[in-house]
């Protein structure tokens, strides 16, 4: 199979570039979680936070946003010693105060969904790049996602962040177009 120049040869990447990485997402809670590991990644590879998705998961109570809000001191100082995910008392923080500003985005809009996809008109925007190295790290859509991010209080929202953040959620097509994914990845949605 034909894969994206950027994807290596363990299983568990393999599976998340064919199964999942450019596949439209419009759960909110599934579009939260990938907010947030996405901004776990800052300064490390996707592949170190994809290996500690279920920790992650099994740490931040699946992502509930619901949950998290009630998150304490005690609760801080438990998740700042999880060796399963990355112990950044900055990132930690951030997913809580994350879960605040997504509720508020819900009760705004009705859900996220709906919030996030406004800024690529409701429809995945498909792009024709021919080799790996024409994929930009941002655009000018990341930039004002980002910007309305910030200003709504997220954290670890960068336009590099919300530009990864779009392709793992399908908002944008970047399998190269000879990655055998190129076609297919709009015909599913979560």
């Amino acid at each position: 199979m034909n894969r994206c120049g950027w994807v290596n040869q363990d299983p568990l990447y393999i599976s998340y570039h064919d199964e999942e990485w450019g596949v439209p997402v419009h759960d909110d809670r599934l579009l939260f979680e990938y907010l947030n590991l996405e901004g776990a990644q800052a300064g490390l590879s996707w592949y170190t936070i994809l290996k500690k998705r279920e920790n992650y998961r099994a740490a931040f109570d699946n992502f509930e946003p619901e949950k998290i809000i009630r998150y304490d001191e005690e609760k801080v100082e438990e998740l700042l010693h999880n060796e399963g995910i990355v112990r950044n008392k900055l990132k930690i923080n951030a997913v809580m105060t994350n879960a605040k500003a997504f509720l508020k985005v819900v009760e705004e809009f009705g859900s996220f969904n709906k919030y996030i996809w406004s800024f690529v008109g409701g429809q995945p925007i498909q792009n024709h790049f021919k080799e790996l190295k024409d994929v930009p790290a941002t655009t000018e859509i990341s930039d004002k996602l980002s910007k309305d991010l910030k200003k709504r209080g997220f954290k670890f929202v960068g336009s590099t962040i919300c530009y990864a953040f779009m392709q793992a959620t399908g908002m944008v097509n970047d399998h190269i177009m000879t990655c055998d994914c190129y076609k297919t990845a709009y015909n599913e949605v979560k």
